[in-house]
């Protein structure tokens, strides 16, 4: 570190306290430090090797890797919601340097998305023209923080050197399967040597060498780890693109913009994320996450163990999986999915002769009725569709399929209670025991048996229940054949003796079933990664080779998608690039040995989430131009070790709402690169930490409208905006509901420090809390006797006293070690709330000892606040005459003969009953507390010369005496 002394250069405030910490001396002495810092590059951590390797005394401490969520660069800017977690990052890793890791804290931009198209197409800007505006305004904001960033390695996912890589692991994924006999991604040419050999069968027969190049493009699609099929896909004509299910809300609309979404069938590009269920759901045990956060995992990816069961249709089948195969009995009728392939399949031109007026929803044809009801289904949200309260309806297909266990005949409906995005995206009816399955018999006359003996007193009629009932307790009944019996058996075992048969009969098979879908991979923008894909003559996928990416964006006039009416379902996706001519259709050499030949590319881009997936990779080797990162590298940061089975970064912090959508994708992610040998660390984050939220009062007037928060007044309990009165309710914080207050703002006024400890002291960070404006100058004046505790105000000099440690009296020294211990603990647990009421009740003590402050004390409590509020601490820390920046200075360790208390205050009880309190050594033997608790005068008192039956000592706080 350089010996210049930044502190030298401070200027004097003309002032009655010329010397007063205020908020101009706090902006001035803050940006000198966030200089400083910059100017000796304080933050950087150094590699093991490569250009960013350094000091080899720092690589050789423990490494401690911290991370924050990709923030996205808005164009409004911070709010004071946005910085908390980085300032609790911040803390977090200042205090990991001075306890002696190598700590790597950086932050880049996830800056692909829809805010900035939308932008462009509104304006007529790019996007990139707008994100790296927005990207300086956020760094500028961030940096006034004092943010203790290795600025090295940061980045944005926007950067063509960062999406070459992006594109690279897509072509690692799309030339992967996975072995299900290995469990693991295996590389797409050891699956052809497999065929190529014989050693694995071509479906259908046949050879490989057989095969056109086509039926082989087709073939190893249905293994690739990315690939791209005709599916169900959530299409939005109002944005002019398709959205992931998690992209859609609870009522069946976008998340951003609130546009209809229906169900659509297009070619789209897909992860198979499917394949690592059981991997993603087993790992969770071994990281250090919140139990919240796993469980909606585990609760998306759904693991559900039954039977795959096989219901014969006019020489072909629909397959259903079922967790109760038990209840095939009771299988009255079969329903389909809207969305089912078979649908059309298995529909014919004309009813079958006897067909309900009531199952055909008042058509003509089953044709028709089939083609109506997909319609109608199109327009629901998969939450709307599946509602409990709703009617059910649906329509008979005309076909009848046979139930395997007795050969009955039993009508097929579709119906949009069911999904195609879970099981088979058909089932069989049960409505004995299945809610939703017992309402739609009732609606539609079908027979409901009873296969589940009731044992709620109900009867074994269901004419003359009012609902389903379903029971793991109960016995099996009405549920025997020439084939199989099963009836008097308890559920387990029906459902083994049942699974058992299907396996032998060869109608079905006990398997395992997840709620997870493969992932959406496409998008219909522009401002998003072009795929390395394009397309031959024939329509067959050729990837690109490495050598050339990236696959940089074209311009383009017009950067909108065609968007259509928002209502009208029919319409198919035009993505912007498809409109760029030269840039989609090229002449290439792939290297393959074909030669050049003219190529189509893929027009699509990647979704936002593709950047994010990998970004902690990019971190640890940012300026790796050969390869997705040094593997000495990266099992230097992320490699697992003890406590860290998996590998991965050591703490991870950011917001809940990522749970199922960011944290499982990259997830997936890390475990294809790790099957493929590219990375050591088979889960990307070991520790996760969820922030709180940061709200604010919304101010709204009697039409409901926002009013802004800084012009309400309060008057009597209650709040008026320009002498009307209006309603306040506490919530996010925001530009739109007119209550955001900046992190720019309250520097101005207070300085960066005091804005740092106030979000820190506000309450538990994994808790929301309320911001409140007029507190915040509560931690402006803790500085401010923090400041005067060491320097003089009126002269500027120091005030401490140069006297040594065995000179400080011993009250002192109990306060400061106590703070140091109880701080130490709090930082390495993340309490930072209660840090800082340490730090503050021992810079009270000091206060109220008064008198010149001891230089031991005084250089201890710089050292404890500097994590903290780090610019004042290098202030403190240089006029207290050293020369080397606090950054990197040893965290203090308490005294362990200070930290224990000389007394403590030990309980007298009589029958349960506290009768006295005495003050004791903690180290107080069981036998001289007795003494003591029975010769004090008021348990003398008390027991009135009683008898003694009983006397229980827990030294040194309780004595219970029992009477005799």
């Amino acid at each position: 570190m350089s010996e210049t002394n930044p502190a030298a250069t401070a200027p004097v405030t003309a002032d009655a306290a010329p010397h007063r910490y205020t908020a101009a001396m706090a902006a001035e002495i803050e940006a000198r430090w966030q200089d400083f810092w910059d100017a000796e590059g304080t933050y950087a951590a150094p590699n093991p090797k490569g250009d960013l390797a350094g000091d080899p005394e720092l690589v050789a401490r423990p490494k401690k890797f911290i991370m924050d969520m990709f923030p996205y660069p808005s164009g409004a800017g911070l709010h004071v919601g946005h910085p908390l977690g980085y300032i609790a990052t911040d803390v977090f890793a200042r205090f990991q340097r001075m306890t002696g890791h190598n700590v790597l804290h950086t932050l880049g931009f996830d800056a692909f998305g829809l805010p900035a198209e939308q932008y462009a197409v509104q304006t007529g800007t790019h996007p990139r023209a707008s994100t790296e505006a927005n990207m300086k305004n956020m760094v500028s904001q961030l940096r006034r923080l004092g943010l203790g960033h290795d600025k090295r390695r940061s980045f944005a996912t926007i950067d063509p050197e960062y999406y070459k890589w992006t594109q690279w692991i897509f072509l690692q994924i799309f030339n992967s399967w996975y072995d299900d006999e290995a469990k693991r991604a295996r590389p797409i040419s050891e699956l052809v040597a497999q065929f190529d050999s014989g050693e694995r069968a071509v479906p259908g027969g046949g050879t490989w060498s057989a095969l056109t190049e086509a039926e082989r493009a087709d073939l190893l699609g249905e293994y690739r780890l990315a690939y791209a099929s005709d599916a169900p896909v959530n299409w939005c004509p109002g944005l002019g693109t398709v959205l992931a299910n998690e992209e859609v809300t609870a009522d069946g609309r976008s998340e951003r913009g609130n546009f209809p979404v229906f169900k659509s069938k297009l070619r789209q590009w897909n992860m198979r994320i499917t394949a690592y269920a059981d991997r993603l759901l087993d790992d969770l045990d071994q990281l250090d996450w919140p139990e919240a956060i796993k469980l909606q995992q585990r609760n998306w990816i759904g693991r559900s163990e039954g039977a795959r069961v096989d219901f014969p249709v006019d020489g072909e089948r629909i397959t259903v999986f079922t967790t109760r195969p038990d209840t095939l009995f009771g299988a009255t009728y079969m329903v389909l999915a809207p969305e089912h392939p078979l649908v059309e399949k298995f529909t014919p031109a004309a009813w079958p002769e006897g067909t309900r007026d009531a199952w055909t929803g008042g058509h003509a044809t089953p044709t028709e009725a089939v083609a109506a009801y997909r319609a109608q289904a199109a327009s629901k949200s998969d939450v709307e569709r599946q509602a409990e309260a709703k009617d059910k309806t649906g329509v008979f297909i005309g076909a009848y399929a046979t139930n395997p266990v007795n050969g009955e005949q039993v009508p097929v409906f579709v119906a949009d209670y069911v999904l195609m995005g879970y099981g088979t995206g058909a089932i069989m009816a049960v409505p004995a025991g299945d809610q939703r399955d017992f309402e739609f018999a009732r609606a539609f006359e079908l027979p409901i048996r009873c296969i589940v003996e009731p044992t709620d007193g109900r009867g074994t009629d269901p004419s003359t229940w009012e609902s389903a009932f379903a029971s793991y307790d109960a016995k099996i009944m009405n549920s025997s054949s020439d084939e199989v019996s099963l009836d008097g058996l308890g559920v387990v075992e029906a459902k083994e003796r049942i699974t058992e048969w299907l396996e032998r009969t060869g109608a079905g098979a006990g398997t395992v079933n997840f709620r997870l879908r493969d992932w959406l991979f496409s998008r219909q923008r522009y401002w998003g990664e072009p795929f390395p894909i394009v397309y031959d003559e024939d329509g067959i996928a050729h990837p690109l080779p490495a050598s050339m990416l990236p696959l940089e964006l074209p311009e383009v006039e017009d950067y909108s998608p065609r968007t259509f009416d928002p209502d009208d379902a029919d319409t198919k996706p035009e993505t912007p690039l498809s409109r760029n001519e030269d840039w989609v259709h090229v002449t290439l050499d792939l290297g393959d040995g074909r030669g050049p030949r003219r190529y189509r590319r893929e027009t699509n881009t990647m979704p936002n989430w593709a950047g994010s997936c990998w970004y902690e990779l990019r971190y640890l080797d940012p300026h790796n131009s050969e390869q997705l990162v040094d593997p000495e590298i990266e099992q230097y940061w992320m490699g697992p070790r003890e406590g860290l089975p998996h590998g991965g970064v050591d703490l991870y912090v950011g917001g809940a709402e990522h749970a199922v959508l960011h944290l499982l994708y990259a997830r997936f992610w890390s475990k294809v690169l790790f099957d493929l040998g590219h990375v050591s660390s088979a889960e990307p984050f070991h520790k996760l930490f969820n922030q709180g939220m940061i709200q604010a009062y919304v101010y709204r007037d009697s039409r409901g409208i926002a009013v802004p928060a800084a012009e309400v007044e309060e008057r009597d309990g209650a709040y008026f905006h320009q002498g009307e009165k209006v309603s306040r309710l506490l919530g996010k914080m925001g530009k739109s509901l007119k209550n955001a207050v900046t992190p720019d703002e309250i520097c101005a006024e207070y300085g960066a420090d005091t804005l740092r400890l106030y979000e820190m002291a506000m309450g538990p960070l994994d808790v929301s809390r309320p911001w409140d404006t007029r507190a915040v100058v509560g931690q402006f004046r803790l500085l401010q006797r923090l400041w005067r505790n060491v320097v003089d105000e009126d002269t500027g000099r120091l005030s401490v006293a140069d006297v040594a440690e065995t000179d400080v009296d011993a009250d002192t020294l109990r306060a400061l070690h106590k703070a140091i211990d109880g701080v130490r603990q709090d930082l390495e647990g993340m309490r930072f709330n209660t840090a800082i009421a340490k730090v503050t009740e021992l810079n009270n003590h000091l206060t109220k000892v008064g008198g010149p402050v001891p230089r031991p004390v005084a250089e201890r409590l710089v050292l404890l606040v500097a994590p903290l509020a780090p610019h004042v601490a290098e202030e403190l820390w240089r006029k207290l005459g050293h020369t080397s920046s606090v950054v990197h200075e040893d965290f203090p360790v308490a005294d362990p003969a200070y930290v224990v208390d000389e007394t403590v205050t030990c309980v007298v009880q009589i029958k349960g009953k506290v009768k006295a309190r005495l003050e004791v050594s903690p180290s107080v033997s069981e036998e001289d507390l007795e003494k003591a608790a029975l010769a004090d005068e008021k348990v003398v008192a008390a027991l009135g010369g009683a008898g003694i039956r009983k006397v229980i000592v827990r030294a040194p706080k309780l004595v219970n005496i029992v009477p005799a």
